[in-house]
C-alpha cells in the first residue's frame, strides 16, 4: 500500500491545480457574448398597435388624483419644472453602535485541595475561565438608491399615440386629450413627456420646411386650423412638466409606410438630386448630403425658435442598412475627391458632422434647450449598423448634452443582462457634462422576451420591474434619468395584463415618492 502513496499524492496534486486553474479563467472571457441581430431594415415600432383597446380603462396607480378640469389657462406654467424635481433623499439611519467587548477576567491559580489517603483518583485540572465573545449587531437593511437631484422621468409619445389623441379631431378635443394624458403622466410621478413631432419628413406643427403629417388630419400637407405643437408644449408647462421634440433626422418613409407623399413635400426635389435616396421600399434623406444635413438643421432652429420646448431629441432612426449599394453614389464621389475614409468610417463621419451642427444650432438659437440621442442598448448593433459614434459624442463637448441607451432587456437576458449593460454604459461616458438616462421598456411588461434566453419570461412573471430598474440605474454616477417607451402601453395596455402593469405602476410610483 505505501508504495502507491506517493502516486496518489501526485494525483491529488494534478486535480487541485486543474481547479485552480478554472477558478482564475478572465471574468471577460466568460462574460462575453454576441447578441443576436435583428434585421437592420425591420422598425421595431411597427409592431405595435396605434389603436387603444376599447375595452381597457385608463391605468392610474389606486391613489392617483383625478383628472383637474380647470381651463389650461388658469394654471401655473412652470417651464424650468422646478416643482418636479425630485425630493432629497431621506436622512440615513445612524450605523448600529458595535457591542462593546466584556472585561477580560484574569485566570486565577487553582486552589492545592487537602490530600486524601483513601481516594486514588487522579485530581481534575480546574476548566479555564472562557472570554464571553461580543455581541455581533444585526445587520442594517441595504439602503435603496434615493433619487439623484433633478431626476428626469420620462415618457415617450410616439406618432403612434396621436392616432387616438389628435387624428382628426377639432382643438378642443386634441386639447383636452392631452390635458388629460399629461395630468396622467404627472399623477404617476413623472416630470418630463417627449412627444414625436416629425415622424416621417412631415410636421405636427406650423412649418416652413416639412408639410403637415398625415396624423394630424389624416391626410399629409392637409392643414388644421390649431397648432398641436403649441397646445402640448402650452399643457405640459402647466403641468408643471418638462417637453422636448422628437425627431427622426432621415426617416421619410420606410418598408412599412405606404402614405403617398404630397405634392408639396420637399422631397421629390431631394429625390431628384440624390438628396434623398429610395431604398427597400422606403425613402431617406442621405446622410451624405450637405444640403439634406442643413435641412434637418432648419427644421431644429425653427422648433426652438418657435416653440418654448425644453430640448429637442433625436431616436436610433440614422442609417437604414449596412447595404453599400445604399449610398454607393455618394462614397464613389467622396473617394474620386481623395477621400480616405472606409464605408463604415465615413458613413460615422457624416452623422456626425450632423449631430454637431444641430448641437451648435440648438445652442445658438437658445443656450437652455438640451439636445440628446436615444441610440439602441447594443453599442455594437449602434457603431457597425447604424454608423453612429455614441463613444464620441459622450466623450467630447459640442455633441449631445444626455444620451438614452434603449435599454429594453430583463436582468436575466442572457445576451445583455440589464444591470451588467448599464454599466458598460455609464462606464462609456468620458464627459463630466454628459448625463446618462436609461430607456425602459413598460411595452414588454406581460409578454415573452423572444431574444433573452433564460430570461425570456422574466417579463411576465415580475410585477416590480420598472422600479428595479430605476434603483439599479441610481447606482451609476452619471445617470441623471429614465425614459419609459411608451405611453399607450402603459396606460393602455393590451388585454389581459392591466393588473399586472397597475401593479408596476404603483411600485415605480412608491419608488419616485
Amino acid at each position: 500500500m505505501k508504495k502507491f502513496i506517493p502516486w496518489l499524492l501526485a494525483v491529488g496534486f494534478l486535480l487541485q491545480t486543474a481547479c485552480i486553474g478554472a477558478d482564475d479563467a478572465p471574468q471577460a472571457d466568460i462574460l462575453e457574448r454576441t447578441e443576436i441581430v435583428m434585421h437592420s431594415e425591420e422598425d421595431e415600432q411597427e409592431d405595435y398597435t396605434p389603436e387603444r383597446p376599447a375595452a381597457e380603462d385608463d391605468i392610474l396607480p389606486s391613489d392617483a388624483e383625478p383628472a383637474a378640469t380647470e381651463p389650461a389657462d388658469t394654471a401655473q406654467k412652470n417651464p424650468q419644472n422646478e416643482a418636479a424635481s425630485s425630493a432629497p433623499p431621506p436622512a440615513q439611519k445612524p450605523p448600529a453602535p458595535q457591542a462593546e467587548k466584556p472585561p477580560v477576567t484574569p485566570q486565577q491559580k487553582p486552589e492545592t485541595p487537602p490530600a486524601k489517603p483513601a481516594d486514588t483518583t487522579p485530581e481534575k485540572k480546574p476548566e479555564p475561565q472562557q472570554t464571553a465573545k461580543p455581541q455581533t449587531p444585526p445587520k442594517e437593511p441595504a439602503a435603496k438608491p434615493a433619487a439623484k437631484q433633478g431626476e428626469v422621468r420620462a415618457v415617450w409619445f410616439s406618432y403612434f399615440e396621436y392616432a387616438s389623441l389628435l387624428t382628426g379631431k377639432n382643438e378642443a378635443a386634441f386639447t383636452q386629450n392631452v390635458r388629460t394624458a399629461f395630468q396622467n403622466v404627472a399623477n404617476l410621478g413623472l416630470n418630463t413627456v417627449i412627444v414625436q413631432v416629425r415622424p416621417f419628413a412631415d410636421a405636427v406643427y406650423q412649418s416652413e420646411y416639412f408639410p403637415w403629417s398625415y396624423v394630424v388630419t389624416g391626410e399629409e400637407g392637409q392643414a388644421p386650423n390649431f397648432d398641436p405643437l403649441k397646445i402640448m408644449v402650452k399643457e405640459a408647462h402647466n403641468q408643471g412638466l418638462s417637453i422636448e421634440a422628437w425627431i427622426n433626422p432621415y426617416r421619410v418613409r420606410n418598408g412599412n409606410y405606404k402614405n403617398q407623399l404630397c405634392k408639396e413635400n420637399v422631397v421629390w426635389d431631394y429625390l431628384k438630386s440624390s438628396d434623398a435616396i429610395e431604398y427597400n421600399g422606403g425613402i431617406y434623406f442621405n446622410p451624405a448630403s450637405e444640403r439634406a444635413q442643413q435641412l434637418i438643421v432648419n427644421g431644429v432652429r425653427e422648433i426652438v425658435k418657435k416653440y418654448d420646448v425644453d430640448g429637442i431629441h433625436f431616436d436610433d432612426y440614422f442609417y437604414p442598412t449596412t447595404d453599400a449599394a445604399f449610398d454607393k453614389a455618394s462614397y464613389s464621389d467622396y473617394k474620386n475627391n481623395g477621400g480616405k475614409l472606409t464605408l463604415g468610417d465615413w458613413r460615422r463621419e457624416n452623422v456626425n458632422q450632423l449631430v454637431k451642427t444641430v448641437y451648435k444650432a440648438i445652442k445658438e438659437e437658445d443656450p437652455n434647450v438640451i439636445f440628446g440621442i436615444s441610440p439602441q442598448g447594443n453599442m455594437d448593433n449602434n457603431y457597425n449598423q447604424q454608423f453612429i459614434d455614441v463613444k464620441l459624442w459622450v466623450s467630447q463637448p459640442g455633441y449631445v448634452d444626455y444620451i438614452c441607451p434603449q435599454i429594453y432587456f430583463g436582468f436575466e437576458n442572457d445576451t445583455c443582462p440589464y444591470e451588467k449593460t448599464v454599466q458598460n454604459w455609464n462606464n462609456l461616458i468620458g464627459g463630466s457634462d454628459i448625463d446618462l438616462y436609461i430607456g425602459l421598456a413598460p411595452f414588454k411588461i406581460g409578454s415573452d422576451d423572444t431574444w433573452a434566453g433564460a430570461g425570456k419570461q422574466e417579463w411576465k412573471t415580475a410585477d416590480n420591474i420598472l422600479g428595479r430598474m430605476v434603483q439599479t440605474a441610481r447606482k451609476e454616477n452619471h445617470y441623471q434619468g429614465f425614459v419609459l417607451f411608451r405611453y399607450d402601453s402603459m396606460l393602455h395596455p393590451v388585454q389581459g395584463i392591466k393588473q399586472q402593469m397597475e401593479k408596476e405602476l404603483n411600485q415605480l410610483k412608491e419608488i419616485l415618492n
